[in-house]
Formats: structure tokens, sequence, C-alpha cells
């Protein structure tokens, strides 16, 4: 017991330092930054990566097609070896919307030695915008074929590239929240990101921390040449966050927030849905390294699992200053998820659940790690990659 009560008051000085010195409780601003409308709209390539996504394609595409923006723009839809009919349908799509920003749909073949599937559609995307007749577009905007935009998306997300001289701009999609298991595990997943990549650590001018979301990037073309992307970061698995480090390595400014006009239609109804989903990458995440697995499991223990196992093992053992330390730690846990769960629209009765949330994320990442000695690891729609080492 008094080994519970040393991991009990641990784990409340962790949370009282993220609740009151990082300020997760109340520090939930992550709109876009002040932005105007410059004195000439840039020029605007939009790129989107597609594999087998004729399911969604419907719910998204026409999103961009229909962008509301007063600058030239265009969309370059990459189909990365479909076998669902995704280029045929997104070709009937841009039929069905004549007064459309134009749409060229690209099939690239198999991805070069070396090369992730989703790096390989981007980099045959992004050389088609910069090879074309016209002048070289001025951004990149790099978004997934699950993401559905607002018809002024593109033009909020120029606005606050331009005004505040940004190199990188990333919004967080808001994930689809509707079934048992996306109300649980979802939300935790956008929180446990904002953990390890906090957003105000990245934004600020200076920073050392870098991360992005791969769903949304408006990228400037200058930066993505300068930084050699996609070439650069070609093996990455986690493309967002190796991209972003890309740029900021060579000098870009980059920001990244939460989404309030960009959303994923992907559904994850079941459970094994959303463990492939974190699974896929959890591993890789952690450079594929068995120490950083092993400090992971025991720090998501030590924070997440040990206050209601306190609280509960002291209340029946009659001790109270275990159970007071557990109470109170689960307690700020809980204050720290609010915030997540408003942005998401869920009760607040979801906020004690966090533990179990982290339970399921510990044996997922494990799982992760398992598949990977296995020779499965980040496999995705019928590909599996190699750590970039070994690639």
């Amino acid at each position: 017991m008094g080994y519970l009560l040393v991991a009990a008051c641990a784990s409340l000085v962790v949370w009282l330092w993220l609740t009151l010195g990082q300020g997760m409780f109340w520090r939930t601003d992550t709109r876009l930054p002040a932005r105007h409308a410059p004195a000439r709209w840039p020029s605007v390539a939009i790129v989107v990566p597609a594999r087998d996504e004729a399911g969604v394609l419907p719910h998204s595409l026409p999103s961009l097609l229909a962008q509301d923006y007063p600058g030239e723009a265009e969309v370059v839809l990459v189909d990365d070896g479909s076998t669902d009919g995704t280029a045929g349908l997104a070709r009937r799509l841009a039929d069905a919307h004549p007064g459309g920003l134009p749409l060229t749909v690209l099939s690239p073949g198999e991805p070069g030695a070396g090369w992730t599937g989703k790096l390989w559609a981007l980099r045959h995307g992004i050389a088609h915008a910069r090879s074309g007749a016209g002048p070289v577009p001025d951004y990149l905007l790099l978004t997934d074929a699950d993401i559905a935009h607002a018809p002024d998306s593109l033009r909020e997300l120029v606005c606050a590239a331009t005004a505040a001289d940004l190199d990188l701009v990333s919004q967080m999609a808001r994930l689809r929240a509707v079934s048992v298991w996306e109300r649980l595990i979802v939300p935790a997943f956008v929180y446990f990101f904002a953990q390890l990549y906090p957003f105000r650590w990245i934004n600020r001018p200076a920073a050392r921390t870098a991360a992005a979301a791969g769903g949304c990037v408006l990228l400037r073309t200058e930066a993505a040449v300068r930084a050699g992307v996609p070439e650069s970061i070609r093996q990455a698995v986690i493309d967002d966050v190796s991209l972003a480090r890309a740029v900021q390595r060579t000098g870009g400014r980059i920001w990244l927030g939460l989404a309030e006009r960009v959303d994923s239609v992907r559904p994850y109804s079941s459970l094994a849905d959303l463990w492939r989903m974190v699974s896929r990458s959890a591993y890789a995440q952690l450079r594929h390294h068995p120490a950083l697995l092993a400090g992971t499991v025991a720090g998501l223990v030590l924070v997440y699992l040990v206050p209601p196992a306190a609280l509960l093992a002291g209340l029946a053992s009659g001790r109270p200053a275990v159970a007071w330390a557990g109470g109170l730690a689960w307690l700020l846990m809980a204050g720290t998820y609010l915030p997540m769960l408003r942005y998401y629209r869920q009760p607040v009765a979801l906020a004690p659940l966090l533990p179990l949330t982290a339970l399921l994320y510990l044996l997922m990442t494990v799982d992760s790690a398992v598949q990977h000695y296995r020779g499965r690891g980040a496999a995705w729609k019928g590909r599996t990659y190699a750590r970039p080492g070994d690639a």
C-alpha cells in the first residue's frame, strides 16, 4: 500500500503541473490566428491522395470543388492504386459540379522503393501542380480524401497564413464521434496527441516542438522546396509530424490547431476499426524503440491508471491518504479532459472514463509493437511498411 501511495502522489503532482503549470483545464483557444484578407489572393493547388476511397469521396470531394476562394485554385486527386473505382468516381463527381474548381485525376502507379503510398501520391500531385502551363502555385493544400471542408475553409487558411507570415498552417480535422466506441475513443485520441505535441509549444515563434495534422495542411510552396518535401520524408509513416519537422528545420514557421470548418467523414463504427487506426502507427511514433515503449506503458499506468486504483484501494483498505491522492488526481485528470469533450460536443459524464480509454490506448500501443515484430506493422489498406532504417 505504501508503494501505491507514492505512485498516487506522483500522479497527483503530474496532474497539478498539467492543470496549473500548463493550463490544460482552461487554455482551449486553438482557433486560427488573427487573419485578414491579403491584398492579392495567392494561387493554391489542392492535392488529395486517395486509395480505395469510393465510400467517402462523395462526402468530401464536392466540398473541395465548391470552395469559395477568390484566387486561382485547382484540385489534384492522386489515385494511389485503388481497386474500388476511386478515380472514375472522382471524375463523375467533378462532372456533377460543373461550376466548381477544376479537377485533375492522376494515377502514378505503385510507390517507388523506399516510399510510403501517401507520400508517393503527394509527390506526383505536387509535381503536377508545379509543372503546369501556368505559374507555380503559391500554396499547396494537402488534405486527405476523407476530409470535408466548409466552403470558406481554404479562404480562412490562406488568410491566416498570409496575415501571420506562416509557412505551414495545419488544422486537426474534427473526427467523427457518433458511435459508442467513437465517442469513447476519438476525443481521447486528439487529447493524447495534444499532450504529446502541445499546440501552444508548436505555435511559438521560436518553437522547437513541431507537428501537423495530415488531414489539413496548407503549405507555402517555397517552404516545401526549401525543405525538400516530400522527397526528404518519403519513408515516413507518420508523415504529418515529419513534414512539420522538415519545414521547421529549414527555418519555416508553423502553426497547428483544432478545426471548426474541417471534418473527417470516415466512420469508425467498431472498436476493431479504431484499434487498427491507432495501432498501425503507434509503435512508429515511438521510433520502434523498446525502451520508449516501456517508458510509454509505465507513464500511462502511472498517470492514468494509478489514480482510480489508488482511490478504490484506499477506500477498501481504510487508507484515507491513498484515497485522497488518487481521487484528487482522477478529478484533475477529468477536468483537463472537459475542454476536449466540449469541442467534440460529448457529455461531461465521459470525463471520468478517461482511465478506461487510456487502458485501451495502452493495449493498442503494445499491439502495435507486437504486430511490428511479426512483420505486420504500419499496415494500411493492403500495404505494410518497414521502419525507415530497414526500407
